[in-house]
């Protein structure tokens, strides 16, 4: 039987929005007011993907800075001033059961140190809780965590958390919801010649960003896409 226009074409999208891969970009200021997140878009949009990404997110803020690339989805999960402690006690429960992310990618613990006078130890815990809330809003996530931008004064406590990630990823990764690194960090190569304000990136610490975040980002992509959600 020859089904009705309309009904093929809402099958269609159906099928199209089911395969779709749905990622969230969280963080801070870093994330909401900055423009790697467009760079991002670029290499995802370079490498085919763009009709089979969803960027999540209750934000769709971007700075009239920053190029918007034909297509952008603006959609992210970043919030100048937080803090990785008050997202991960009252925000990321219900950020992601509302948007079910298959990625979520995070750079967080600047407010932690600078506003909070947070340690390390607290900012982990922080880290821990929110995978939990990502794992139980859909136990096969996949996460990226970055390493934190360096601050101009060289910050010892940000340093220390940088120096921290790894075993935290080490304990955290399975099989099942891999976390996996994005090194956005002085050791991999950030200097004070890409920060604006000495803790914002200018646009060359956006495409550095950019160039750790995508292809991670693309590969995690392709892993979901090649498996099931």
């Amino acid at each position: 039987m020859k089904l009705p226009t309309f009904a093929f074409l809402a099958g269609l999208v159906a099928v199209t929005d089911a395969q779709q891969v749905k990622v969230m970009l969280l963080g801070d200021s870093i994330t909401e007011i900055t423009c790697w997140r467009t760079l991002v878009w670029d290499q995802i949009t370079s490498a085919g993907l763009a009709d089979s990404v969803d960027l999540v997110g209750s934000m769709d803020t971007l700075q009239s800075k920053c190029s918007r690339p034909q297509g952008f989805d603006p959609n992210h999960e970043g919030h100048s001033g937080w803090q990785a402690y008050d997202i991960a006690r009252n925000n990321i429960a219900g950020w992601v059961q509302n948007a079910k992310p298959d990625i979520v990618q995070f750079m967080l613990g600047t407010n932690d140190v600078n506003l909070g006078k947070r340690d390390v130890g607290s900012i982990i815990g922080s880290y821990t809780m929110m995978l939990d809330a990502m794992r139980a809003a859909n136990p096969r996530v996949k996460v990226i965590v970055d390493k934190v931008l360096p601050t101009s004064w060289n910050d010892p406590t940000i340093e220390a958390l940088n120096n921290a990630i790894p075993g935290w990823v080490q304990q955290q990764t399975t099989a099942e919801s891999p976390v996996v690194i994005a090194d956005c960090s002085r050791a991999a190569g950030f200097t004070n010649a890409m920060l604006d304000d000495g803790v914002h990136p200018n646009s060359q610490g956006d495409e550095f960003i950019a160039g750790q975040i995508g292809p991670k980002l693309i590969e995690l992509i392709n892993d979901v896409r090649g498996g099931t959600k």
